[in-house]
């Protein structure tokens, strides 16, 4: 049903992750996650169709359970968290494209560099909680090429393997709370 005003939503940060997973050694995954971030969501109708979406984190919440690579990941070999202390990602579109389904383009700035990346977004639904609070929950899905954002750091091994994969897995399980 369509309203004439936006109806905010704000993620609730308790019931929300955003991890990555890159390639290592070409032969195992590593798996990071941001510990600190903050996204809206601005809507005018109740099925999210053509919402408004924006999200940060905090690079120096940067979390792989390893402190030695969490340390590396912001050094200027990759995120150089001093200079650039925040990711950032702003909607241009949010398509529904079957039910529940939705194409999330926008632009995603890491380290300064700005680029446009489309991700799969699936709608759980929406949901009163125990306390009258609306809640909102989507997962957010897709693949970047972090090359692409300046994170270009890499080395190569004795048999000829790159150390870290190009890809980066992107997944946003997310809960949002109706304002």
């Amino acid at each position: 049903m369509a309203t004439d005003t936006l109806t905010k939503w704000t993620i609730d940060s308790t019931h929300s992750e955003i991890t990555f997973k890159v390639k290592h050694l070409v032969i195992s995954t590593v798996t990071g996650k941001f510990n600190t971030f903050d996204a809206t969501i601005e809507s005018s109708n109740d099925d999210f169709d053509g919402a408004e979406i924006s999200f940060e984190a905090d690079i120096n919440s940067i979390d792989t359970g390893n402190g030695d690579r969490d340390a590396h990941l912001k050094s200027d070999d990759f995120f150089n968290s001093e200079a650039h202390p925040k990711l950032t990602f702003k909607s241009k579109s949010f398509k529904k494209t079957g039910e529940g389904e939705y194409k999330l383009t926008g632009d995603l700035t890491i380290r300064g560099n700005t680029k446009e990346v489309v991700l799969d977004a699936d709608f759980g639904g929406t949901v009163v909680d125990p306390y009258g609070n609306t809640k909102a929950g989507f997962d957010v899905t897709g693949k970047i090429k972090r090359k692409e954002f300046g994170l270009t750091w890499n080395a190569v091994t004795e048999a000829g393997s790159v150390v870290v994969s190009d890809d980066v897995k992107l997944n946003l399980n997310v809960q949002f709370m109706k304002n």
